[in-house]
């Protein structure tokens, strides 16, 4: 039992700190590498691809908790209540790129791998990684958005028409913010994670062993360095920015203005590459949704999962990572009491105080909130409960 414990509030703790790293997003000063500003710079781009992460690493270790498997209409209520709350969330306009929508499609995707031997789980994942980026290339040019058109999120309005119906799809498969054939691989990444950190006969045996938290942190760090590094190798030293450059000057020449063009026309797509020159497939920058970037991205979340299991170990550190862990175990509740925020209360607060008391809210909200409902359903968060009871196959006479 306290080897679970130290499990469980390790990757709530990792959960929490990737929140947090999307509230800087969110809310935070524009991303510079100067002095605390690092902070941001770790969090851009990163926090999203993280917490997609750590939901399919969560996902492999319910699936091992599950006695029998539940059948598809718990995940389908399920899915349903995430994707109407990430449509009216996003019909808000809280000024954010509601994930949730996307979510709802990640976990109907993921249930039939769900149901594969570790190893093939593995090899699927490692593959997603570069098909999705590459199909991602090559349907953009094929379906009319070579150069634009990406980066959307699913609003309640595409449900008023067949052809809303349609775009809808389309931003959540393609298009989209954060769509499924570049942002899933995270998911299949962590299940394959989860599977093989926490497979019994693995040796050691299990997460709760110190030895396979540090491997996952050191194979985690690894990863991030192949991923982030290759990509400057190949941009800065191996020609793919003069590349870049010329197509940039051919399809968006207003960006040759900029002191990055390259960022310029990323952010322009909210970080999706436009289908105009393949060196672009060389980039890692912020939700740039290449091959490398996901390798770079899920590296960091394996180190930082492994990092926060193997520090839960000790009592100090786990008493400094308990906060984190009441946010990462109340995560749905979290992101969206901060999106209505945003819609209602605070729309366009930004900067270092929005952050700053954000951030120190929700900590202490969650913490507040699982001391005074300890002992009782409702600790782990409203709308985790609410999500869970409707969802819940009911009990046999």
């Amino acid at each position: 039992m306290a080897g679970d414990t130290t499990r469980l509030t390790g990757l709530d703790a990792a959960r929490g700190i990737a929140v947090l790293g999307m509230f800087a997003v969110h809310v935070g000063p524009p991303p510079e590498p100067i002095g605390a500003g690092w902070l941001l710079v770790a969090a851009d781009g990163r926090a999203p691809a993280v917490f997609t992460l750590i939901a399919g690493f969560s996902l492999a270790l319910a699936k091992q908790r599950q006695r029998q498997r539940e059948g598809w209409r718990p995940l389908l209520i399920r899915s349903a209540i995430l994707g109407l709350l990430g449509l009216l969330l996003a019909g808000l306009s809280p000024g954010i790129l509601v994930i949730l929508a996307f979510y709802s499609v990640y976990f109907l995707a993921a249930e039939p791998f769900t149901r594969l031997r570790t190893r093939t789980l593995a090899i699927i994942a490692a593959a997603s990684a570069v098909v999705g980026p590459v199909a991602s290339y090559v349907l953009g040019d094929l379906l009319g958005h070579r150069t634009s058109g990406r980066g959307g999120t699913p609003v309640p309005q595409d449900l008023a028409s067949w052809s809303g119906f349609g775009e809808m799809a389309e931003k959540l498969l393609l298009t989209g913010a954060y769509p499924l054939l570049t942002y899933f691989p995270y998911v299949l990444i962590g299940l394959a994670l989860g599977r093989l950190a926490t497979r019994t006969g693995s040796r050691p045996a299990g997460l709760h062993h110190p030895r396979t938290a540090w491997l996952l942190t050191a194979w985690g760090a690894a990863a991030a360095l192949a991923g982030y590094g290759l990509s400057w190798l190949l941009v800065e030293k191996g020609g793919a920015r003069q590349g870049l450059l010329a197509a940039i000057a051919r399809e968006h020449p207003w960006a040759l203005e900029r002191d990055d063009p390259i960022g310029a026309v990323l952010g322009s797509q909210y970080g999706a590459i436009p289908s105009t020159s393949w060196d672009w497939l060389a980039v890692a920058g912020p939700y740039s949704q290449t091959p490398l970037e996901t390798l770079g991205n899920a590296g960091v979340g394996a180190a930082l999962i492994g990092l926060a299991v193997a520090l839960a170990r000790a009592p100090l550190a786990a008493r400094v990572l308990r906060p984190l862990a009441a946010v990462g175990t109340m995560a749905l509740s979290v992101y969206v009491v901060h999106a209505l925020a945003l819609a209602f209360a605070l729309h366009g607060w930004t900067g270092w105080d929005a952050l700053k008391w954000f951030s120190v809210t929700a900590v202490l909200a969650c913490c507040v909130w699982q001391y005074a409902l300890r002992g009782t359903p409702l600790k782990r968060g409203p709308l985790e409960w609410a999500l869970r009871a409707l969802s819940s196959p009911p009990r046999k006479a």
